[in-house]
């Protein structure tokens, strides 16, 4: 009975025998989720890196997007400022009240010219002599408004001229009182300096064409002995010191004065506002000189000298140059006193009323002889 529980017991134990390896297959599971476990630790790493640096990009483009819209704020805050002084200087110019009486200065201009022309044609069967003293009374008409509109010396002195000259033709002792009036008028004339308008408006209209031309420049440092360089100056200029102070001395400056003033360079758009509010000074100035303004021509001028001062450096030649010119235009005159016509005028008018109601005393003797 033994001998043949035996085999059997052999082919239990051989059939047992491979089951022993199955430690070996749980100590390779152990390791695979140990590298699954750390492989999801990298990639939960890497993920929350990415996380992070993304997060990181979005504050960096937030502040970049904040101080984009600072910069924006602040140049709107400066075209606001630049437009009200803007509207403020174009509140300077003449009211609409001024260009109506300019206006209506020149249709009275024209309505005395039609006037005239319908006298021409009703005095066209009269004399000659009293054709010509209606001529003297239309120029007296002229040189009034000439003065008052215009402030032309020149044109009313001629006109005035002309009209003493009809009377003087006429040779009548009648007409003594009116030329004895027209000779104050001249001699007022006479004493009145005519401004140069033109020649101002030309001289401004050069200016406003450099100012448009106008550059900050950036200050030179020009050695005048007070550097290293000056203070070795005894020495040969091809020596080695002199070429390397040469090198060297467009990278360094030494300033002794620097608690002067120094003006910041001017570019890009700063730049062309300046230009611009320079311009408008310039051009308003113009204006008063051309209309006889001498309080908006010094205020102009002021402005835009301060404009050139403020804002761009004396020692600019280009600067420096406007800024004499601008010195020198601000003594100019542009307005004058005119004098009164109004009584060489009614004395005209009260000889002409006489000679009308007096006839001459050759048309009587015409009349009377047979």
């Amino acid at each position: 009975m033994s001998e043949t529980a035996l085999p059997k017991d052999e082919e239990a134990l051989s059939k047992t025998s491979p089951a022993t390896p199955a430690p070996k297959r749980s100590g390779n599971r152990g390791s695979g989720l140990a590298v699954l476990a750390l492989l999801l630790g990298i990639a939960g790493v890497g993920v929350a890196g990415w996380g992070v640096w993304q997060l990181r990009m979005l504050q960096a483009g937030h502040l970049q997007q904040r101080s984009q819209v600072q910069d924006i704020a602040e140049q709107t805050l400066a075209l606001a400022r630049t437009d009200q002084q803007l509207n403020a200087r174009l509140a300077q110019f003449p009211p609409a009240a001024q260009l109506e009486d300019n206006r209506r200065l020149v249709a009275q201009l024209q309505g005395d010219q039609q006037r005239l022309s319908q006298r021409l044609e009703t005095v066209l069967g009269a004399s000659r002599k009293d054709w010509r003293l209606a001529e003297a009374e239309h120029l007296l008409r002229l040189a009034s408004l000439r003065l008052s509109a215009l402030q032309d010396i020149y044109s009313a002195r001629a006109l005035v001229q002309g009209a003493d000259e009809i009377l003087r033709e006429q040779d009548d002792p009648g007409a003594f009182a009116a030329r004895e009036q027209l000779a104050r008028s001249m001699t007022a004339l006479r004493s009145v300096e005519q401004p140069d308008r033109t020649g101002l408006f030309l001289q401004l209209s050069a200016l406003r064409e450099q100012a448009l031309q106008l550059n900050a420049l950036a200050p030179e440092y020009q050695d005048k002995g007070e550097s290293l360089f000056g203070l070795t100056s005894s020495q040969s200029e091809d020596s080695y010191w002199s070429r390397w102070w040469k090198q060297i001395s467009h990278y360094i400056r030494i300033d002794f004065n620097a608690d002067k003033d120094i003006r910041p360079l001017l570019a890009g758009q700063s730049l062309a506002q300046v230009r611009l509010a320079l311009t408008l000074a310039l051009e308003q100035a113009q204006w008063a000189a051309l209309n006889g303004e001498p309080q908006v021509y010094a205020k102009s001028i002021g402005e835009a000298r301060s404009v050139l001062d403020t804002n761009f450096n004396k020692d600019n030649p280009q600067s420096k140059v406007i800024a004499e010119r601008l010195a020198a235009l601000a003594g100019q005159q542009v307005s004058v006193l005119t004098p009164d016509l109004a009584q060489s005028l009614s004395a005209v008018q009260a000889y002409l009323e006489r000679r009308q109601m007096s006839p001459q005393p050759a048309e009587t003797q015409r009349g009377t002889s047979p």
